[in-house]
């Protein structure tokens, strides 16, 4: 114990290291809180949906109750939808940070409603905000590198290492110690903030244990890395550069390589141009006999065939029809552009294999459910959600039901 508190008190009077170990630990703190943050806003985002959605149908629900028309209560109502943050979503916001994480829909076509939400696509979708898996994926390597680059190339130079290595316990047993220590503190420095912000958010003791874990295997990377550069007996400066080359390789150069090598293998169509195909499916529509709209519907939803014959005036039900129908034309558009991301996320996770960076970050989103199959997931709920609300608003209009104030309350609600 006495040699133990010894390398301590040595550690410490290292000015770069204490200074290193310091700013690592406000980076941690400041990345937990800032995920923290954004975790808290987009919660209370979701929180005001109820208020926000009972005053916008309010409106509607006035103007539906002079005219009892189910048409215009399907147009004029929004209904909200939404992704609620895992509880670590704090430490690896992922693609909350460019997807939507809150979309009102309407009964119409909804393609062109999910992939307008989409700010970004999600294939292009970078390392992200600052939080902790940014912290401990990019930074933390730089860290190590500090503490490690001169741990016996230093005492090389200095001229103390023979004398070191012929000390009682010392030689190799004295680095081990030096190297434990060091990723001892190193691991502190980023699990402390981790772990207490994980509790608070109400993270379970398994994912919080195997986040510590990987924590502690992406630090012994980089040690082992150090360590095998610094068998080669280079200078500390050549230890450094050369340690600072393989995380510029391994942390930027080769993930973007790799990102654009699977991008140029699995071309994947932008999600707009789903939009736009759907439009125009839609806007041809009008220029079409309405009969052969409501033909092509009814096959696809012989539910609804017993309806009326459509007369000379406008109907809602013609207008739902050929929103349905572009929609049901560009499927096969969603299908392949669904099974493209897939298939470059399935690759990227496998680069994970290779490049511990990827890994680590992918490993990151997934506990967190901040990743594209998080992000698919919840496209599909909307989905859902959209053909239950479909289905709702069909059984007025192909009915000729009229629609007062109170069937709004029977409309249904997104996660129920």
């Amino acid at each position: 114990m006495t040699l133990w508190k010894h390398e301590l008190r040595l550690l410490l009077r290292a000015r770069l290291s204490v200074v290193a170990l310091a700013l690592l630990a406000i980076l941690s703190v400041a990345a937990v809180a800032a995920g923290m943050a954004e975790v808290s806003r987009q919660r209370a985002a979701i929180a005001a949906i109820p208020a926000a959605q009972a005053e916008d149908i309010a409106a509607v629900a006035d103007y539906v109750d002079r005219t009892k028309d189910a048409g215009s209560a399907t147009y004029y109502s929004f209904h909200p939808t939404w992704d609620a943050p895992s509880p670590l979503a704090f430490a690896a916001l992922g693609m909350r940070d460019v997807s939507p994480y809150i979309l009102r829909v309407r009964a119409l076509g909804l393609e062109a409603q999910i992939y307008d939400g989409d700010t970004f696509n999600p294939e292009l979708a970078l390392p992200g905000r600052f939080d902790f898996a940014f912290v401990l994926v990019f930074l933390a390597p730089l860290f190590v590198i500090a503490l490690f680059h001169d741990q016996v190339s230093g005492e090389r130079e200095a001229g103390r290492l023979r004398t070191l290595t012929a000390l009682p316990r010392g030689g190799s047993g004295l680095m081990r110690r030096r190297t434990l220590l060091r990723l001892a503190l190193l691991w502190a420095v980023l699990a402390v903030p981790f772990t207490f912000a994980a509790i608070v958010s109400g993270v379970g003791v398994g994912a919080i244990l195997l986040i510590l874990a990987v924590i502690a295997a992406y630090l012994l990377f980089w040690i082992g890395l150090a360590a095998l550069i610094g068998r080669l007996r280079w200078s500390s400066v050549a230890n450094a550069a050369a340690l600072a080359a393989c995380w510029l390789v391994l942390v930027l150069i080769a993930p973007t390589l790799a990102h654009v090598a699977i991008n140029r293998a699995v071309p994947v169509d932008q999600g707009a141009e789903i939009a736009l195909a759907q439009r125009e499916r839609v806007n041809h529509a009008w220029d079409i006999p309405r009969e052969e709209t409501m033909r092509r519907f009814y096959a696809n939803h012989p539910r609804w065939s017993a309806s009326a014959p459509l007369g000379p005036e406008f109907h809602y039900k013609w207008y739902l029809a050929f929103h349905q129908n572009g929609d049901e034309s560009v499927a096969g558009q969603v299908r392949a552009y669904r099974e493209g991301l897939e298939r470059r996320d399935a690759a990227a996770r496998s680069l994970g294999w290779v490049l511990p960076s990827v890994g680590v970050q992918a490993l990151l989103t997934r506990l967190a459910e901040t990743d594209l199959t998080a992000q698919l997931a919840y496209q599909d709920r909307i989905r859902d959600f959209h053909r239950r609300l479909r289905e709702f608003y069909y059984a007025y209009l192909f009915n000729d039901r009229p629609f007062g104030k109170e069937d709004f309350a029977r409309a249904p609600v997104f996660g129920r």
